[in-house]
């Protein structure tokens, strides 16, 4: 048993390990299918700390700990004072004592990372301003379920550089395939990851141009979580940034359309995108329970508490 495993960042897992997870969520996925009994973290507790609401959030991280035998405690904004009333630090030590892991969703990432620091045990980023990992893994396991291994294949991007898109260029890395970004000018993600991605990452301008020779296509929404009063702007920064059946057609044969969900229909896609039949958002959204499974069975195995 090693140290304390924390699911900051894609970057806090090797290669290897994120593929095997991504394995492991497919092998969990057909067991929980055929309601197979797989409960191997009986009395295991997990707290959940909402800083920012979230359906599939919330219903994936309480069902998977249902499943796999253990409990998991929901602790809203009101509940949890994340920062505020007691230090980070303070609050990290205890729930060392009193739980197995913390799953948080905020807005600063510092925020996670100075708790984790703190933490004897196993913290997971389930959002921030800056990152949304568990996401990814559900994106990832939804292309290796559909089309197989990503490694070598384009992904493309469209919209705004938020958080879901720098872990998009974490994923890049960590999957080893190449990603075309179009953003309108003055909505690239962080620059720090674009210079570690070095050439494997690419910002087009034009979704047309981006989108060719793509064989996955993502977007999310145009305002973020806390950017609503920024929406008016933004329609009109990110016109022509829509995704829509006939962007798709611009991409490879097979390619397919991903969306992390609450979709704005009429504005990132168009009204019929999420009935295509290349679109995969709602096994996608599924997938979050499966992966995140995997995930959490990860840092219990490996953790040393």
């Amino acid at each position: 048993m090693g140290q304390v495993r924390h699911f900051l960042t894609l970057s806090d897992l090797s290669k290897p390990e994120l593929y095997a997870l991504i394995v492991r969520a497919i092998e969990l996925k057909a067991m929980q299918k055929r309601r197979e009994n797989y409960e191997p973290f009986k009395n295991y507790v997990l707290a959940m700390v909402f800083e920012k609401s979230s359906t599939r959030t919330r219903i994936s991280f309480e069902t998977g700990m249902a499943q796999l035998g253990g409990h998991a405690i929901f602790l809203s904004p009101r509940d949890a004072q994340f920062g505020r009333g007691e230090p980070l630090e303070d609050t990290a030590r205890v729930l060392s004592e009193m739980v197995d892991a913390v799953m948080v969703r905020t807005f600063d990432h510092q925020s996670i990372e100075t708790f984790a620091q703190y933490s004897r045990i196993p913290v997971i980023n389930a959002l921030t301003d800056d990152y949304h990992p568990c996401q990814l893994l559900a994106d990832m396991q939804t292309y290796h379920e559909v089309r197989g291994d990503i490694k070598g294949k384009t992904v493309t991007w469209v919209g705004d550089g938020n958080n879901m898109c720098n872990s998009y260029i974490n994923a890049a890395v960590q999957f080893d395939f190449n990603l075309n970004i179009a953003c309108p000018e003055g909505f690239e993600p962080m620059q720090s990851l674009l210079e570690i991605a070095g050439d494997r990452v690419q910002i087009i301008r034009d979704p047309q141009d981006a989108v060719r020779g793509a064989s996955l296509v993502t977007t999310d929404v145009w305002a973020s979580m806390g950017q609503e009063e920024e929406q008016k702007l933004r329609l009109e920064k990110f016109k022509g940034y829509q995704v829509s059946p006939d962007l798709m057609d611009l991409a490879e044969k097979d390619a397919i359309f991903l969306h992390c969900l609450p979709a704005h229909r009429g504005e990132e896609i168009s009204q019929d995108m999420l009935d295509d039949p290349r679109s995969f958002a709602f096994p996608q959204a599924g997938n979050r329970l499966h992966a995140q499974k995997a995930l959490l069975e990860f840092l219990f195995n490996n953790s040393n508490q």
